[in-house]
């Protein structure tokens, strides 16, 4: 599956093991906990659970409370999010609502709309 992102998003990624991808046209609703990276490009709601990395690709619609070591965000989030290394958004990513993280990264076209904390680690 060849992703299409920047080059730094790339690296953020592949500096993992990408343990399970729910691509384009996935539907899914629940609770979802993993060891790992997952890359989410499909349709979620619900609640995420790792010690690892989630990243939601460009395209993906994600209406949860995520709870995870790091977040990489290039589609669209609504919900809360508790990062505990840091949070990147590359555009055309599009947030709404709370991120509590001691790192915030929030590229140039990136739409937020909500509240930040950040906590020292």
């Amino acid at each position: 599956m060849a992703v299409n992102t920047p080059q730094s998003f790339q690296e953020d990624v592949l500096s993992g093991h990408v343990t399970a991808i729910l691509d384009q046209g996935t539907h899914f609703e629940g609770k979802l906990s993993f060891e790992g990276t997952v890359q989410i490009g499909g349709d979620f709601k619900g609640e995420i659970f790792t010690k690892d990395t989630i990243v939601i690709n460009e395209g993906a619609s994600v209406a949860a409370q995520v709870e995870a070591d790091t977040i990489i965000i290039s589609g669209r989030v609504e919900g809360n999010l508790f990062a505990r290394r840091r949070v990147i958004m590359h555009p055309p990513a599009i947030f709404k609502g709370t991120v509590t993280s001691p790192s915030l990264r929030i590229d140039e076209g990136v739409v937020f709309e909500g509240a930040s904390y950040m906590p020292k680690s």
